[in-house]
């Protein structure tokens, strides 16, 4: 078997490697507090009004995470990108351990004999907590997206395979710390199952340290050092001024043609209902049915193997699946297995077993979304280069990439907190299983039905397997450059925006 760093040289090897280990322990220590958090918020929340709350709460995490990204772009032109790497998940560590303190300091502790020992604090707290981890996290995400540049230099092969083997590696965290978190909840409490999260992102802030600058980078920072003295708070102004021109760019771009209006229901709405299922669907179904809500994460580590497939299924099949309308349509097919949710009646000493099962179920469902999603970002980037200039001051790449993720948000906002108000009211009445039948089963399908009809939209759509769309060909990642098909991150679409 050929050794995957072996067209490496020994400063790359020993750079990759560390960066790996420190995104590993990012992603397991993830997976550990962002489970943890939502049964927090579900279980100190109000509970005639939990669903509507938690939806309110992860919606500005998510909109705060767009705000970190934005923040981002003058550091790293400032500082090594490793040291802003190393910074932001310090402090993302330090905010993760708030929550935890103040739950101990008021008097929470382990469970003792299957009895709750919960803090006395309100859980109000949570609020600006988690939104400025938000901005934390997504200044996490975004340097990720761009620091394997400065860990081998611009070879578009050795980026694709360093972002391809990095990749493997962080969908195993995801998956091994998505199951880790039940035991942790289970043993440890809502509030202190995420005790684990600082030391880990601690230790990762150590390790990224470690990240050797190549010779050129460092040259290069010292000629511009003087090029650019305006305040790094000036600079974050810009950059909030030339997002909303990205906004608006790629707003144009997507509504006014055929080649790209159906990527709103083709891209941006299986992003919510993905989300949807793992951060709100599976805890309301673990915590209503099967009774214990840290099962959640067992069926949210499915979802993560599930991602892992999708993306090297895509890969494999490349050259055989060359469009993206494929898998998009197994991904629409996927949805519909979401209709097991209500009609789900577990024998009560099994339900572990069948939050298990549930994981395997939920293996297909997220592996066509996960396909879908990487095929959509090679497909965009082979439309949009076309009209790419090199004086454009804004990339029609990074406007169009960052309208689909704003929409994104805005859908999430809006639905998951009317959807919230509905399942407390359900909830509150009794009848949950009613409510999981119309968000669990007839959402997905409209959207499944959504789904398939776009994928009818561009010219040439009509094929089982077309090889050509729109009379776009996708260019070859080798092409593109790897780094720019790098496409699990959450707020993976805001890295093209330049302020």
């Amino acid at each position: 078997m050929r050794n995957p760093l072996a067209e490496f040289n020994a400063t790359e090897r020993r750079n990759i490697i560390v960066y790996m280990l420190g995104i590993m322990m990012y992603k397991f220590g993830l997976e550990a507090f962002t489970g943890s958090i939502t049964l927090l918020a579900l279980e100190r929340f109000n509970q005639k009004q939990s669903y509507g709350s938690l939806a309110i709460l992860q919606a500005l995490n998510q909109a705060f995470q767009c705000v970190g990204s934005i923040a981002i772009a003058p550091l790293i032109k400032r500082f090594p990108t490793r040291s802003v790497l190393s910074a932001s998940i310090l402090l993302f560590g330090i905010l993760s351990a708030v929550i935890v303190i103040v739950d101990v300091s008021t008097g929470g502790g382990i469970p003792q004999g299957g009895k709750k020992r919960p803090g006395n604090w309100d859980p109000i707290i949570l609020f600006p907590v988690y939104s400025l981890i938000g901005i934390c996290h997504g200044m996490v995400e975004l340097i990720r997206r761009v620091i394997p540049r400065d860990i081998v230099g611009g070879d578009v092969v050795k980026l694709k395979r360093m972002d391809g083997l990095v990749h493997v590696f962080y969908e195993i965290a995801g998956t091994s710390g998505a199951f880790f978190a039940t035991f942790l909840v289970l043993n440890l409490g809502n509030a202190l199952a995420p005790s684990i999260t600082p030391f880990l992102f601690i230790i990762a802030a150590i390790t990224w340290r470690f990240i050797g600058l190549l010779d050129a980078d460092v040259q290069n920072r010292k000629n511009l050092a003087h090029l650019d003295e305006a305040p790094v708070l000036s600079q974050i102004g810009h950059g909030f001024v030339h997002f909303a021109q990205s906004l608006f760019i790629g707003g144009k771009i997507v509504m006014s043609s055929r080649k790209f209006i159906w990527l709103i229901p083709g891209y941006s709405i299986p992003l919510f209902t993905h989300r949807y299922l793992e951060s709100q669907l599976s805890p309301a179904f673990a915590k209503s049915i099967l009774k214990e809500g840290a099962y959640s994460q067992i069926m949210v580590g499915g979802s993560n193997f599930g991602e892992l497939l999708g993306a090297l299924f895509v890969l494999m099949f490349a050259k055989t699946i060359k469009t993206p309308l494929p898998w998009l349509r197994l991904d629409a097919l996927g949805l519909l297995i979401v209709w097991i949710l209500p009609y789900s009646y577990p024998d009560p000493a099994k339900t572990l077993q069948y939050a298990w099962m549930l994981a395997a179920i939920w293996i297909p469902v997220s592996f066509g979304w996960a396909a879908g999603d990487v095929s959509l970002a090679a497909y965009i980037q082979s439309a949009l280069v076309k009209i790419e200039r090199p004086d454009d001051k804004i990339s029609p790449l990074g406007a169009v990439m960052s309208f689909l993720y704003v929409f994104y948000i805005v859908l999430y906002a809006v639905l998951s907190s009317v959807l919230g108000g509905f399942v407390d009211e359900y909830k509150n009445r009794g009848e949950m299983r009613e409510i999981l039948k119309y968000v669990g089963g007839v959402m997905y399908s409209v959207v499944a039905v959504v789904l398939i009809l776009a994928t009818f939209i561009p010219k040439g759509s009509f094929a089982l397997n077309p090889d050509i769309i729109d009379d776009t060909e996708i260019v070859d990642d080798d092409e593109l450059g790897g780094s720019e098909l790098d496409a699990y991150g959450d707020i993976k679409e805001i890295k093209s925006v330049k302020a």
